[in-house]
């Protein structure tokens, strides 16, 4: 990826409403849309194929879609949908999710997840790269090859594809390096990028033998000028991250042990959180670059009494500076 990115997370009620939000992501001038999956929430990757015919430009990416629900197979066979309606533009961010999700919602065995997430990889490039795939391993089994079907323009709009994936604690980061497009963070304080996340995913580059992809830093962002309100709206919002034990440890290890009660104090909200006027959040976002991210998430979080106001004032910050970012490659202040 050439340069600095910003994208925003589009996700938003019924599956009409996001692929209209996708659509007014791109007539604003912003640059990629992500959504999110899991549970029973619309799937990203039909959205993104919906969304696809309905635009022209703006890129649209996975953060993330989780691998053990769905087979890479199966993966596949969505994937050759929306790179085909939308060649160049589609990013492909993969991730296991945790064990508290995995094992209740689905009864499966949590075991292997970084395994599990390295030979869904494995599987999606060889299919692409080889147009077959015979793999037994101790997570994934895949025996096929595309069919008379699948001509050249399928291929070089598959091949165009990233596969990113999701990154959390210092080993995930280090596969991240070792195998994939790019590591996806989320609500990681930039201290933690810039001091352990960045160094992991070096570290896993240059054991493979590889280039080190980009660090996407998917971060919530409230342009607000009531701080409280925005720390109110950021604890509903995001409350379930806390109680999670990897996160807990994550946030202690940046320096909030008080994580580890499972509640979002201040100090954590405000390195995580992008709260503030638009000078100030434009500081936080130029930060997070200059502390290591190649491209940052903007996941919007809407405060006070009037949320459609709070939502239009933060995308219209965010769209004015992705503009910035596409004519000069930075914003100032």
């Amino acid at each position: 990826m050439d340069g600095k990115r910003l994208g925003v997370a589009a996700m938003a009620g019924s599956s009409a409403e996001v692929v209209s939000r996708i659509e007014l992501f791109e007539q604003m001038g912003i640059s990629a849309a992500w959504l999110t999956t899991g549970g029973t929430m619309p799937d990203g990757i039909t959205l993104f194929s919906a969304a696809a015919v309905k635009t022209n430009k703006i890129l649209m990416g996975t953060c993330i879609t989780p691998t053990y629900p769905r087979h890479p197979l199966t993966a596949i066979q969505q994937i050759r949908v929306v790179t085909s309606l939308a060649p160049g533009r589609f990013r492909l961010g993969l991730g296991p999710s945790h064990r508290v999700i995995v094992e209740p919602t689905y009864g499966y065995s949590f075991g292997k997840p970084i395994t599990n997430l390295k030979e869904y990889i494995h599987i999606i490039r060889s299919l692409i790269n080889h147009n077959e795939i015979d793999f037994d391993g101790h997570e994934w089994n895949a025996h096929a090859q595309f069919g008379p079907d699948f001509d050249s323009g399928e291929r070089d709009a598959l091949a165009q594809m990233p596969i990113m994936a999701s990154a959390l604690r210092p080993k995930s980061y280090e596969v991240c390096g070792a195998v994939s497009d790019g590591a996806i963070s989320w609500v990681c304080p930039g201290e933690y990028l810039n001091s352990i996340a960045l160094p992991s995913l070096e570290l896993g580059a240059q054991q493979a033998g590889r280039a080190t992809p980009p660090l996407v830093a998917h971060a919530p962002v409230c342009v607000h000028d009531n701080l409280e309100e925005g720390r109110i709206a950021a604890r509903e919002q995001l409350a379930r991250y806390p109680k999670s034990p990897l996160y807990q440890e994550m946030f202690a290890e940046s320096g909030h042990p008080e994580a580890r009660n499972g509640l979002w104090s201040d100090g954590m909200l405000d390195d995580v959180v992008f709260i503030g006027d638009e000078e100030t959040v434009t500081f936080k976002l130029k930060r997070l670059f200059d502390l290591g991210a190649t491209e940052i998430i903007a996941h919007p979080v809407v405060a006070g009494g009037d949320q459609s106001q709070s939502l239009q004032r933060t995308l219209k910050l965010l769209a004015s500076l992705c503009k910035r970012l596409d004519e000069q490659n930075e914003f100032s202040l």
